[in-house]
């Protein structure tokens, strides 16, 4: 098993520019995991990529439509 990093709650919401209480709030409902080690939560890189990879959004597709819209006329 491969050694992990862990971040802090303070150092994830540094990263992804969200506030302390967003990632808890994630944390909480179990849509990021995290271990609470004593000292405070800690979240592990690839948890936290794993989270990232599921809530990314799909890439911009292209529209067949005149003007950059699609085949109802809405851009």
């Amino acid at each position: 098993m491969p050694l992990d990093q862990y971040q802090t709650i303070k150092d994830v919401a540094d990263r992804l520019k969200v506030a302390e209480a967003t990632v808890r709030h994630w944390v909480k409902l179990g849509h990021l995991r995290a271990i609470n080690i004593g000292k405070g939560w800690r979240i592990a890189n690839t948890d936290l990529n794993e989270f990232l990879r599921l809530h990314q959004t799909a890439p911009r597709q292209q529209s067949d439509g005149p003007n950059g819209s699609d085949s109802e006329g809405k851009p």
